[in-house]
């Protein structure tokens, strides 16, 4: 049966005021860590926290490892970009620009014809209008 080690004062504290806090995204993994000093089990805390005992599993072994530390949210790698920021900048830039000075035959650039503008001319391989937006968005 896997049980978090034993509580320090201050990580008890710090515990459940986290515990008692649901505005902290770790507010659940503060629960998961007391129920298991307690002597709950795996299953009863997946059951009281509705969350996957594996998920349980996690926290605890993190808690274990690394403390208070371990179970706070870090910053998640996600998904690598797609495009570099050198490309990001064109294509803000070309959104900007006069179609008519780029060689386009319209005043004004709307998501579809920035995306033809964009692959045609080997700015990008290939792009949706959603993420010509998305980019000009930020």
């Amino acid at each position: 049966m896997l049980f978090v080690r034993e509580l320090q004062t201050d990580e008890r504290q710090a515990l459940d005021q986290a515990a008692n806090n649901p505005s902290l995204d770790w507010s659940q993994r503060a629960r998961i860590i007391l129920l298991s000093a307690a002597s709950k089990t795996v299953p009863d805390i997946s059951a009281e926290v509705r969350l996957h005992p594996i998920n349980v599993r996690k926290w605890i072994h993190r808690f274990n490892m690394r403390g208070l530390a371990g179970l706070r949210s870090g910053k998640s790698p996600g998904r690598p970009p797609v495009f570099s920021e050198t490309q990001r900048q064109e294509i803000a830039d070309l959104a900007h620009a006069n179609p008519r000075e780029v060689g386009s035959a319209f005043d004004r650039w709307s998501l579809q014809r920035l995306r033809e503008h964009l692959m045609t001319h080997n700015i990008v391989g290939s792009i949706s209008a959603e993420t010509v937006r998305q980019i000009l968005l930020d």
